[in-house]
Order: C-alpha cells, then structure tokens, then sequence
C-alpha cells in the first residue's frame, strides 16, 4: 500500500511532537529464536539392540562411529520392540535405530505421553509379506497368488499341523497379522513360529536346498534374499486403513519408510550421538552389506562396521555433528 506525503508529514510530526514534551514511546525488545542446544560430551549412549541381523547391522556401525568419533561409551541392551519403547521412554535406553510401525506405542509414549520422540529415517525401505521358496514357483506358478494358496495347503503339512498347511513365523516377538489374515481369508493355514530370525532363514534355506515345500513371514531389506530369491505372495493390496482393526485384518502388509525413535530428553539433550543418529541414513543394500559381515562372513560387529565404514566414507562424513 502506498503512503500519501501527507500522512508521512503527520506522523514525522508527530514523533517530533513526542520527542519535544518528554514522551518515552516503549519498544518491547525482540527475543531471539531458539538456537540449538549447547553441545555436551557424549558420556554414556545406550542403544537398544532388536532380534534381527539387519538391525544389528545399524547397531554395529552406529556403534562404532560413537566410540570412535565421539569418544561415547557405547551399552548395547538385547531387547523386544515392546521392551525397547519402554526404556526408551523411561531414559534406560536412549534410542531404537530402526522401528517398523508399531501405530499403538507410537500414540501411547509419542503422542500422548510425549516421552518419545521420531528421530529421523533411516532411509530404509521395509517390505513385509509372505514368502516362498523361487522352486515351488517353478513348479507351482500360480502359487503367488494367494486366491490358489488353499490348492496347495497339502504340500505344507506336517505331522503335528492338524492337517493344515504350516507358515512359517520367526521371533515371536515379531508384530504380525498372520492368524488374523488366516482366519478372514479363510485359509487352510497355522502359524509355526520357529523361534528366531536365523531358525526361519535355515527353514527356507533347506527347503529351497532339498526342494521342500516352505512359506512364511519375511521381509526386506534382508541380506538372505541375495542368497535365496525368495518370492513374495500377493496378498489383497494394502490400502491405508485395511490394518486398522487387528482382529479383522484381510490385506497384505503397509509397507514402511523405516525410522528411529528416540528418548526425548537425550534427542533435545546436545549430546553429539543424538545428533550423529538423526542424520545415520543408508540404503537397504549398505545394511544388507553389513548384514552379510556379521553372517555369512562371520565378523565381529566391529570388524563388520570397520569394513563397511572404510569402503563408503562419502556416505558417513555426512552423518558426524558439523563440528
């Protein structure tokens, strides 16, 4: 908007007016944004350490960065998801390096007690699903779809199955729908839970080696799939929402843009390693890397990281706190 000259005279004169009988015109001062908070030595970092390889993949170079870039002392804690967000919350723990999902403790400790905060992606794409091995799609190429899964139930059996098909769980830690997607998809199917990650990877390794029948409960980033290509049956496609009541779950699952999730003391803290976490981004083929170190290559966490870190210093200069 223009200003007339004459209300630019009136108001000069007025000031001037002011300034002659003595009148104090009150500024109030500008408060100045807040900064970021001041630095701190990094002291103790505690990070939360989740049953499966991929995970301990992160653990083991993050870990290695902190101690050697940062001079932290580094405690590792062997948790279950559900263990780890109440640690986290309660500052027993101060960070999870990678979470899938997990809707309801992300309400009760981010959204309403508000002792835990999102601490940036890890850059990790999660697929999960059910799988099988690539030589009963050669035989049986329609067997991805999950329309046909109930032709096939047979092949599944074993002898303490009831007469229904098995497929196949890991960890039972893990959060899966499996029982619930059975039940509503009318499948003639039971969960086996194997017991952990590297008992389900054997499980789909053998079958594939000896041209057994095996399905279950996988995901990627997972370093195994470079070994064995296992194939991902499609399930009715996930939309959002399809997930929101457990009990009545018929869709495949969402698939994740992984993130952290941090204590949020420590996150708002000035510690470096809070900042050296929030910026740890890497793809699923870095941590599949480090995954196969730790595996197949049977390395110690540190040589793993050591290795990995050596080969790809473009990757986490950009990860260290700028000063």
């Amino acid at each position: 908007m223009r200003t007339s000259g004459w209300t630019r005279a009136a108001a000069l004169a007025g000031t001037a007016v002011l300034a002659l009988t003595g009148c104090a015109v009150h500024i109030e001062p500008r408060l100045a944004a807040p900064g970021p908070p001041e630095r701190t030595e990094c002291g103790t970092l505690t990070i939360a350490n989740l049953p499966w390889t991929g995970y301990e993949a992160n653990v083991a170079v993050v870990s290695h960065l902190a101690e050697n870039r940062l001079n932290c002392t580094v405690v590792v804690k062997d948790l279950t998801a559900e263990e780890a967000w109440a640690e986290v919350a309660a500052g027993t723990a101060d960070v999870i390096l990678e979470n899938w999902g997990r809707e309801a403790l992300r309400k009760r400790y981010i959204d309403e007690e508000r002792t835990v905060v999102e601490h940036g992606m890890t850059g990790n794409k999660g697929v999960v699903g059910w799988y099988v091995t690539p030589w009963l799609v050669e035989e049986y190429p329609d067997i991805t779809n999950w329309k046909n899964l109930n032709k096939y139930a047979h092949l599944f059996r074993t002898p303490t199955s009831g007469g229904k098909g098995v497929l196949l769980n890991a960890d039972p830690s893990y959060e899966t729908n499996d029982p619930a997607l059975i039940r509503n998809l009318k499948l003639d199917f039971v969960v086996s839970t194997t017991g952990s990650e590297e008992k389900l990877i054997e499980a789909f390794r053998e079958a594939e080696r000896n041209r057994r029948p095996a399905i279950g409960y996988f995901y990627t980033p997972q370093w195994f799939l470079a070994e064995v290509d296992l194939v991902h049956i499609k399930l009715p496609p996930y939309t959002p929402g399809c997930d929101a009541d457990p009990e009545k779950v018929a869709c495949d699952y969402q698939p994740y843009d992984l993130d952290k999730i941090a204590n949020r003391r420590f996150a708002e803290s000035g510690n470096p390693a809070a900042e050296l976490i929030k910026n740890f981004q890497w793809t699923n083929t870095d941590q599949n890397q480090v995954a196969r170190y730790l595996t197949i290559d049977k390395m110690s966490h540190n040589e793993a990281a050591k290795k990995w870190l050596d080969a790809n210093p473009e990757v986490w200069q950009t990860w260290l706190p700028a000063d």
